[in-house]
């Protein structure tokens, strides 16, 4: 046997040796490569354990509905019984209907007006003339539209803003009250129609969730004096107070309508059960086609005042004039 034949054998070995040792080398390689993907691969997986978990917790959260504070009262006086015959007599002491006229409502619980005018025929000397009107609107709470405290809040400065905004209004006042519900604001100017000028007053009162909107103005037709305009405003805020008063009264709350009354506080009003949500507020949007009397616009309420006032006049002047005949 030559010496290389005997050789071979032996470089096989080193070779197979060689061999098994890149491939021991090679094994924790894969295997601390495998473990990192299996690490990741985990903690993927708690990962969109966790988020779906945190997910699952805000649906569960979103499905609580929204509380809010239950309204306070849910009905309104009739408008025309809201002041007394007293009253009336101050204030339209010559009117031909004591009971006043009635404005069209879709829903008296949520809103209603009344009217009433008085014309005292002086002769040659000419007329007075006084209007009157009592509007009343409630807001039920909903939970998507508020408290019916905040919406009779919202609708107490809109109110308040319009007669303010009145066309044609001049020397315009307005003036913060106490003592009449829980918020009141008196609006007056002067309005003229042709050649005769009006004395509006204006006082919005929010008791609770409704609002009371007193208008009156007064005049003198047909070359009579203009009346008192601290005197007409006396009158319109004791009508305000009154009316204020008979919202109260006709929910059972005595006579709170005074002075400023307690709110409900927000989790007094959870524990009684949240919101009424009976969608007040979407039904008087689509009341607006009724009598715009009963609106609560306080610039299409100094509209109807011009008209009102504007056929009083013509009367108190063909009053006026007859008498002058005779």
């Amino acid at each position: 046997m030559s010496e290389g034949t005997m050789h071979r054998p032996a470089q096989r070995k080193r070779q197979l040796r060689s061999r098994l040792l890149v491939c021991a080398a090679a094994v924790p390689v894969i295997l601390v490569a495998s473990g990192c993907s299996s690490d990741s691969d985990s903690g993927s997986d708690e990962a969109k354990k966790d988020s779906g978990a945190k997910a699952s917790a805000s649906a569960k959260g979103g499905d609580k509905a929204p509380t809010v504070e239950k309204a306070a009262y849910g009905k309104l006086p009739e408008p025309c019984e809201v002041l007394s015959e007293k009253s009336l007599a101050d204030l339209v002491p010559k009117a031909k209907d004591k009971t006043g006229k009635a404005g069209t409502s879709n829903d008296m619980a949520v809103r209603g007006s009344c009217s009433w005018d008085s014309l005292e025929n002086n002769g040659v000397d000419g007329s007075q003339f006084r209007w009157l009107r009592v509007s009343l609107l409630r807001f039920d709470s909903d939970a998507s539209l508020g408290s019916g405290a905040k919406r009779a809040q919202e609708n107490f400065a809109k109110q308040v803003a319009d007669a303010r905004a009145t066309k044609d209004a001049k020397s315009v006042k307005e003036e913060p009250l106490q003592g009449i519900g829980d918020q009141a604001t008196l609006v007056r100017y002067d309005l003229k129609k042709d050649k005769d000028t009006f004395k509006q007053q204006t006082v919005v009162t929010r008791v609770e969730n409704a609002v009371v909107t007193v208008d009156y103005n007064g005049a003198g037709l047909a070359g009579e004096k203009a009346p008192d305009v601290g005197a007409l405003s006396k009158a319109a805020e004791k009508a305000a107070k009154e009316a204020a008063a008979s919202v109260v009264s006709a929910n059972k709350g005595g006579g709170k309508a005074a002075g400023p009354s307690s709110a409900p506080k927000a989790d007094e009003s959870e524990k009684d059960g949240g919101a009424k949500g009976d969608d007040a507020g979407k039904d008087e949007a689509k009341k607006d086609g009724g009598d715009k009397k009963s609106g609560d616009s306080a610039s299409d309420e100094a509209q109807a005042d011009g008209a009102k006032s504007d056929g009083a006049k013509s009367d108190g002047s063909k009053s006026g004039g007859s008498r002058t005949k005779s």
